[in-house]
């Protein structure tokens, strides 16, 4: 992921390269990048956009100068993530993570996490299991805050009235 704008996100590759290939052939990518306790996970459709934001590529990522110096980035063509679905994740703090989804385009947004369905009786067993905390107990049903939660599943195994699914 090297540029990005309302349009989408940007990567490149050579076009010598069986990845390069692969792109060409599924039109779709899955891809993650994690730093500093924080990650980003992508996934939905591509297109290549061949020279078009090179430039800004590589003015944006000056690394990649000394890569491919001079003429020899013609070798390289440029990708565009323009609809896709994914999510923002951030443990640098452990007592309080947080989870946020990302979407471009309009692909169809997919509901997952954990959800507290109607038949909860509020017994808090979920809250007690929570890694988070981050289940509010404060009324019937329970609510689960998506953006903070790990998705480990725990509050589904104790419910005594199996009422949390998992979605997604």
């Amino acid at each position: 992921m090297m540029l990005w704008d309302e349009k989408g996100v940007y990567f490149l590759t050579a076009k010598g390269k069986a990845f390069y290939s692969q792109l060409k052939e599924q039109g779709f990518i899955a891809l993650s990048a994690v730093k500093d306790k924080k990650s980003i996970s992508l996934r939905g459709k591509i297109q290549n956009i061949g020279s078009e934001k090179l430039d800004e590529i590589f003015e944006n990522n000056t690394y990649m100068q000394k890569i491919y110096p001079d003429d020899t980035r013609s070798a390289l063509e440029v990708f565009r993530l323009y609809e896709a679905e994914g999510e923002y994740f951030d443990i640098s703090d452990p007592s309080r993570v947080v989870r946020e989804g990302i979407v471009i385009g309009q692909p169809k947004p997919i509901e997952s996490g954990y959800f507290v369905g109607n038949q909860c009786i509020g017994c808090k067993l979920c809250y007690s299991v929570c890694p988070q905390k981050c289940i509010d107990i404060s009324g019937i049903p329970v609510v689960i805050d998506q953006n903070r939660c790990l998705h480990c599943g725990r509050c589904a195994e104790i419910c005594p009235k199996q009422t949390i699914e998992k979605r997604g």
